[in-house]
């Protein structure tokens, strides 16, 4: 008989542990009825009975899966459409902005070269 009551305790105790761990590690947002701390202080003074509690009403359900959609389906991906036709111009105002540059490099003379000096490299000196 005092093994059995052993064994009930400490099968107790495990649950007990385990509701009071996943009470506190759970987001406060999957917490129903009342509060994460009064939760919290529920299962703690009510060792079975609050963890039975916290499993039965308190534990809320997972979110529900995010649903994937076709693109042309979802209605965030339809905001988006009109900001991708204003980076395209975007970007063709850049290119031809960057293709002006080119032309104006182009037109410049380059300069003559820089003078190479004999000392300058550090190869040419002796160790």
């Amino acid at each position: 008989m005092a093994r059995l009551l052993l064994i009930l305790a400490l099968v107790a105790v495990v649950f007990w542990v385990y509701t009071a761990v996943d009470c506190a590690l759970q987001p406060s947002t999957r917490h129903r009825g009342v509060s994460k701390g009064a939760w919290i202080v529920i299962v703690i003074l009510l060792p079975v009975v609050g963890g039975i509690l916290w499993l039965l009403v308190g534990r809320g359900r997972r979110s529900t899966p995010v649903v994937r959609r076709a693109p042309d389906d979802d209605p965030q991906f339809l905001r988006t459409i009109g900001s991708i036709s204003d980076q395209d111009e975007r970007i063709r105002r850049l290119e031809e902005e960057l293709a002006q540059l080119d032309a104006e490099g182009d037109d410049a003379e380059p300069g003559p070269p820089a003078p190479h000096r004999p000392g300058d490299d550090d190869d040419t000196r002796a160790s």
